[in-house]
């Protein structure tokens, strides 16, 4: 191909300039053949791709097709149900709503309700007319130590940081919020000029970076959280443990992006890079996290204060309830995001294969929090891949008291699915920073939108409970929703995840898939204590390797 194009760019211009002698004019089309000749020259002898090298000029097709193979898959050869991470389907219900068209579907369902893991919810013969359901049902959240309780809707907006996501997009979004009565997560970037400027309800995330209240040396700064807590709109604090796109990594804002707007925000310096590290500084272990969460309790003067992490290793989490009873200090929340969640960019092992997805990781924390007892005390925040009525009742009947979506919410401002959202190059101007492209995304247009899908959205919920004859959240129940999980058998969520009876754990014998993470964990560490156990009882452990046991044993994770 070297040699081809060598030969056919030589009797190109050598067949223009004989040509030109009869017919001038056609010297014009050296304006094309010189700088294709150029180009292939410089494909010839750069030593980086192989294919621009061999195939001068030509090579470079392969790239403007890969570039353009999600558009024209996502566009022409998709079909409504096989879209991911979204499919058609759920996008278009999403830009239905937030427009406020039509969201109905003709013909019946596109779903082969004979597949593997089809879901749906058991209808009532007592079903209730709508007009007796309360449309926009709230949860209030707040323990006994909190003074500043917050009432917060079914749905509310994810973690997504400013930085991630544009101004306008923030604006947008907040804006919403206002409109629509419903909580914004902030993201551990911090609280922007944009998250307040909206006026809506803030949940401020704290990383482990400590964005916003942090000293010079990264170390949490009270002082500095004290006064961006007691900002009116700032109604929840949120300490981020771990999240579903990336969890057991931290990250790195590189010094370029970290201007002097950004580093004010994140109480950084400009142009220098900003880590968030893997885990946190301020704590160490259940009792100090418990410790620090009545800390920020207190400089908060009483707002709700909670914790978010995605599922990993069971037995820390035992470790953290058994740390609540030690200290009698409870969180008043905790949100608890599947392995399928995430907004931005993440690492592509992180986004495949690590964390526990949604539904198991939810109704194993419900069910461990109710064995000790502590459920009375906190509410559970699902996030995780809900952008429907069907998938916040799905959430609340597995044990969640409400939800959170993150990329539901910048569909509804927008969003295409463009899959670009880790290169600044977001079509739609929502997750970029370019300003030529957040000038496309219009707040007073945008802001509606997200107002309109949060309240069908929860409408929806509400006509599906009101299908099952319930009136209430709080009464939903795991039998309500059953999957079919072969061909020939369906199970309830109820036959799936059985409830755990109340107050299980705090006494020997323990249910027997707790026994072991119960001997093992203690309040004082996260790390399991293997020498707990009687390991003579397992087979896996018949010719100890001095490997960490917790990989070998999936029980003890």
């Amino acid at each position: 191909m070297r040699r081809s194009f060598v030969v056919l760019s030589a009797i190109s211009i050598l067949a223009v300039s004989i040509a030109a002698y009869w017919w001038p004019s056609v010297l014009w089309t050296f304006v094309i053949i010189l700088p294709l000749v150029a180009l292939g020259i410089i494909d010839m002898v750069q030593p980086k791709r192989a294919m621009r090298r061999n195939y001068p000029v030509a090579g470079r097709l392969r790239y403007v097709m890969e570039s353009l193979r999600p558009k024209i898959y996502q566009y022409f050869i998709e079909s409504d149900t096989n879209g991911r991470p979204f499919n058609r389907l759920d996008r278009s219900v999403i830009y239905q709503r937030a427009k406020k068209e039509i969201d109905t579907v003709a013909f019946g369902t596109q779903l082969n309700v004979y597949d593997n893991n089809y879901e749906w919810l058991s209808h009532s013969l007592t079903a209730l007319d709508n007009s007796t359901i309360k449309e926009l049902p709230r949860v209030l959240i707040g323990g006994d130590e909190c003074r500043q309780p917050y009432s917060a809707s079914l749905f509310n907006i994810s973690a997504m940081s400013y930085g991630s996501l544009s101004k306008n997009a923030i604006l947008a979004l907040n804006e919403g919020a206002r409109i629509g009565r419903f909580a914004h997560n902030t993201g551990e970037g911090g609280v922007s000029d944009y998250h307040l400027q909206g006026g809506g309800d803030l949940i401020w995330q704290i990383g482990t970076g400590y964005f916003g209240c942090r000293y010079p040396d990264g170390n949490f700064n009270p002082e500095l959280f004290s006064e961006k807590a007691a900002i009116p709109n700032v109604k929840m604090i949120e300490v981020k443990l771990s999240q579903g796109a990336k969890p057991g990594h931290g990250g790195l804002l590189p010094a370029a992006k970290v201007n002097e707007e950004i580093a004010r925000i994140r109480s950084v310096e400009v142009g220098k890079d900003v880590a968030s590290p893997p885990s946190h500084k301020a704590f160490s272990n259940p009792i100090e996290l418990m410790k620090f969460i009545k800390q920020l309790r207190i400089l908060s003067e009483g707002k709700p204060v909670g914790f978010k992490m995605c599922i990993g290793q069971k037995h820390e989490f035992i470790a953290i309830c058994k740390a609540m009873l030690e200290t009698n200090i409870y969180p008043d929340f905790i949100t608890i995001d599947g392995g399928e969640g995430g907004t931005g960019a993440a690492p592509l092992e992180f986004s495949n294969s690590v964390g526990m997805p949604l539904r198991d990781a939810l109704a194993f924390v419900y069910d461990s929090l109710t064995g000790f007892n502590l459920k009375k005390h906190i509410k559970i925040i699902a996030a995780g891949k809900v952008t429907t009525g069907f998938d916040i009742v799905k959430n609340i009947a597995l044990g969640a008291d409400l939800c959170y979506s993150a990329r539901g919410m910048m569909m509804a401002l927008g969003c295409i699915q463009a899959l670009e959202c880790n290169k600044n190059t977001c079509p739609v101007g929502i997750a970029t920073q370019d300003p030529r492209l957040t000038k496309g995304l219009v707040v007073g247009v945008k802001k509606i939108r997200v107002a309109n899908y949060h309240y069908e959205t929860v409408k929806s919920a509400c006509d599906l409970m009101g299908a099952a004859g319930i009136s209430d959240p709080e009464t939903l129940h795991r039998a309500h929703i059953n999957r079919r999980v072969s061909p020939k058998e369906v199970q309830s969520y109820l036959d799936t995840y059985p409830y755990m009876a109340s107050g299980s754990l705090l006494k020997m014998p323990y249910p027997p898939a707790y026994k072991t993470l119960m001997e093992i964990t203690s309040a004082q560490s996260f790390a399991p204590r293997f020498d707990q156990i009687n390991i003579s009882e397992f087979a896996w452990a018949a010719k100890p390797t001095g490997h960490d046991l917790s990989l070998q044993n999936p029980s003890l994770n």
